[in-house]
């Protein structure tokens, strides 16, 4: 579905990410973690291809329409629906009836005509998601989406996403949270020091990690 080959990226000569190779499928959602610095976010924008890479390529298969999410969601001075009518006029989906069904996804058709930047952090970023969903996208990637949010509406991000997982939505996911990451997971991909460390199915990863940093970073030691 997507694979990295021989992916690399460098700012000012410095190796920011060096020769990644995996592919990741369809299935249950696919999370990167590891530590800061590790490369999470820019491997995120180089999968969307937000970033052209400094080495190797990004191949994608069977991808038709792709959205990607932010830990701070960018929301127009408009009203939440007109949010969501922007993206899908950008995309160019004359379609309408859209809109209700995205914030009936997300748990917020009673805010369709509330400006969306007096919402809270939750509901922007639930909007942010609607805003997403409703492209109908074949893949959607999340950089820590979760982040600034309470538990209750981190849990409430975790419910639409896993909804989406189970309908074929392709979601590919960083976070620092590893009790999210259990939550969520169909894989894991440990990155350290811009290189891949190890990617297994998340029961594996998280019950017999390979490698010794996975070990180390599962028992919460600082990597070197």
């Amino acid at each position: 579905m997507l694979r990295a080959e021989g992916l690399g990226y460098s700012v000012g000569g410095l190796p920011l990410l060096e020769d990644l190779d995996f592919t990741i499928g369809p299935g249950a959602p696919s999370l990167l973690i590891g530590p800061n610095g590790a490369g999470k976010s820019t491997l995120l924008r180089l999968l969307h291809r937000l970033l052209p890479p400094s080495a190797g390529m990004v191949v994608s298969k069977g991808i038709g329409r792709q959205a990607m999410l932010f830990q701070k969601p960018v929301l127009l001075r408009r009203s939440v629906a007109q949010n969501i009518a922007h993206a899908l006029s950008l995309a160019g989906i004359d379609d309408a009836r859209r809109i209700p069904v995205a914030l009936e996804e997300v748990g917020l058709p009673h805010l369709a005509h509330r400006p969306a930047r007096l919402l809270s952090g939750g509901e922007q970023q639930r909007v942010a998601l609607a805003r997403a969903l409703a492209l109908e996208p074949d893949i959607l990637f999340l950089d820590e989406p979760t982040a600034s949010l309470d538990p209750a509406a981190t849990r409430a991000v975790e419910g639409i996403l896993a909804r989406a997982a189970a309908r074929g939505v392709k979601v590919v996911m960083t976070t620092h949270d590893l009790h999210q990451a259990r939550r969520l997971a169909g894989e894991i991909l440990l990155l350290h020091r811009g290189r891949l460390v190890e990617q297994a199915p998340a029961e594996t990863f998280f019950s017999q990690p390979q490698s010794a940093e996975a070990r180390a970073f599962l028992r919460g030691d600082i990597l070197e």
